[in-house]
């Protein structure tokens, strides 16, 4: 919020002062304006301190791969047993129609980092490994941390980037490819560029990708990475089960235990609460906990695993319930949790493996109720839990079906702020102030856009009941030659049609394509669609002549 004025006139003391006599009266005007200049100081002093403490701090943990199914609050035929999630649900607001603006890791971290579709950007349907890069964030763009910090906010980012990033070679080169020959050309010498450090964060301790998966296996700090890799991976030292082969041959520093990654980046976030609070106990924070769960391979740490009856990656979901409690038993511990809005969320739907495997081994399906996966612009490939807690700007227990997408956290952001956005930043951004206030009198936006795994040619618009996908098949996975995914693929009744159009309320499950019954609502859509692609935006401007970024 921005700091108030409160203007004081002094005339009401002079007219409290003018019935005395004269040879008083000047004197008592002098002590009165005296004691009029020490109020004012008071009262904008304590609106001054009021308005820095109503500022809240912001924590936002991103699962991985997390689907709408593998939480018990909204699933209740799961499994794995998810408490200390179920009870962030019970304290806050769990919305039931939120939306990852990916199907995949890159562009929807994009998104929740700029307010931006990733689709409006190059290269914003790729998926980086290693030394793959450049940053997808330009150097000019406005992002979620470089807005709160700009207004007084410590931020910090602990775990997964993977927006992209600059390494370079002992030439001083740029790499931007990502495969084993090129992570071995990189100069540890050198400053990395366009990673968090140069996005908005004051601080971040993490991996460059996805940290059990990739080619580069070793913790960047800040800029840098302070212990290189030595070696290859050694894969025979690792489990050896249905979900643990998802990770590449690639280098690996002496310090980098792919089963305790995600123990250490929880170490680091704790560690800046801890340290902040003591130091800066009056300065608002922003933290982005970033898990390596429940990406692939499940490598849950020793001291979780057989922890439940679904196998290991069970145990990695519970692992990443305990993650979840940690931090905000922290909050509660430091005395901060009032003052402190948490969002809990995933960046897609579940892994085609995970899904798979957890279905047939252990009864329990991670994309419930939906269709589609990780990758898959259906909904099992983008709807993801979100979880909302904000101790007395929310009222806890509460559910919400409003139409929403992680690009939304910005613009949430930026209202508790009083921040007003530029018309270059944060395009696709709504705030969510008034779903969490409970004052939403009709749709928070008008429509939803969803890019499948790729670019232009993969995008979705949902409005309402309706939602036209403006592609043929999921927009991601190969269902007909996808070895475990051919078991699930449904009929399309409408095959000769260029896009996909389903009715949600009455079926929900995206199992009967509509195109030909409703071609009129197909083409308004696909039209709406096609105009949001090529104005840049699906945020309305402020300014008739605004262009898109």
């Amino acid at each position: 919020m921005a700091h108030s004025t409160i203007p004081v006139s002094t005339d009401a003391f002079v007219i409290r002062v003018d019935h005395l006599d004269q040879r008083s009266h000047a004197k008592t005007l002098w002590w009165a304006r005296i004691a009029l200049a020490i109020v004012v100081v008071c009262i904008r002093g304590s609106v001054a301190i009021a308005d820095e403490a109503s500022r809240p701090n912001i924590l936002v943990i991103l699962a991985d791969d997390l689907g709408y199914g593998d939480v018990g609050c909204y699933n209740p035929e799961s499994n794995i047993p998810t408490p200390n999630i179920d009870a962030l649900a019970r304290r806050g607001m769990r919305m039931t129609d939120a939306h990852s603006p990916c199907t995949v890791c890159t562009p929807t971290r994009y998104s929740l980092m700029t307010g931006q579709m990733a689709f409006r950007v190059p290269n914003g349907g790729r998926v980086f490994s290693g030394a793959g890069g450049p940053s997808l964030i330009a150097s000019d763009r406005l992002t979620l941390p470089g807005m709160l910090q700009q207004n007084g906010y410590a931020t910090a980012c602990f775990g997964k980037w993977h927006i992209g990033l600059t390494f370079y070679d002992e030439q001083g080169e740029p790499i931007h490819r990502g495969g084993l020959p090129d992570v071995q050309r990189i100069d540890y010498s050198r400053r990395i560029d366009g990673g968090p450090i140069d996005c908005g964060f004051d601080q971040f301790f993490g991996t460059a990708c996805c940290p059990t998966t990739d080619w580069l296996y070793a913790f960047i700090d800040g800029d840098r990475i302070p212990t290189p890799p030595t070696g290859l991976l050694d894969r025979s030292t690792l489990p050896n089960h249905p979900y643990a082969n998802d990770n590449r041959r690639g280098m690996q520093a002496p310090d980098f235990d792919l089963e305790t990654v995600d123990l250490v980046f929880l170490e680091k976030s704790r560690q800046f609460l801890h340290d902040h609070v003591r130091r800066h106990p009056d300065q608002p924070f922003f933290l982005l906990h970033s898990t390596q769960a429940v990406h692939l391979p499940s490598f849950p740490a020793p001291a979780f695993q057989g922890q439940t009856d679904s196998g290991p990656h069970g145990d990695f979901i519970a692992q990443l319930d305990h993650i979840v409690g940690e931090l905000t038993d922290t909050l509660d511990e430091l005395g901060i949790a009032e003052n402190t809005l948490v969002i809990f969320t995933s960046d897609n739907g579940p892994e085609v493996p995970t899904v798979f495997h957890m279905r047939n081994d252990h009864q329990h399906d991670g994309a419930r109720p939906w269709r589609g996966v990780k990758r898959d612009n259906w909904e099992g490939g983008h709807r993801v839990p979100f979880i909302a807690t904000w101790p007395g700007s929310l009222r806890p227990g509460t559910t919400s079906d409003a139409l929403i997408s992680l690009c939304d956290v910005f613009a949430t952001a930026a209202e508790t702020l009083d921040v007003d956005l530029p018309d270059d930043a944060a395009e696709d951004s709504y705030s969510l102030i008034p779903v969490f206030q409970e004052r939403l009198s009709g749709p928070l936006r008008p429509y939803l856009l969803q890019q499948g795994f790729g670019g232009t040619r993969w995008l979705a618009i949902r409005q309402g009941k309706w939602k036209y996908l403006d592609h043929k098949g999921s927009g991601g996975n190969n269902y007909e030659k996808h070895r475990q995914l051919k078991l699930y693929a449904l009929p399309d009744h409408a095959p000769d049609t260029p896009g996909q159009l389903y009715d949600f309320e009455a079926d929900p499950g995206e199992t009967f394509n509509l195109v030909e019954q409703h071609p009129d609502v197909a083409a308004r859509l696909r039209d709406q669609l096609h105009e949001s692609v090529q104005s840049g935006r699906s945020r309305p401007a402020k300014t008739a002549n605004s262009s898109a970024q």
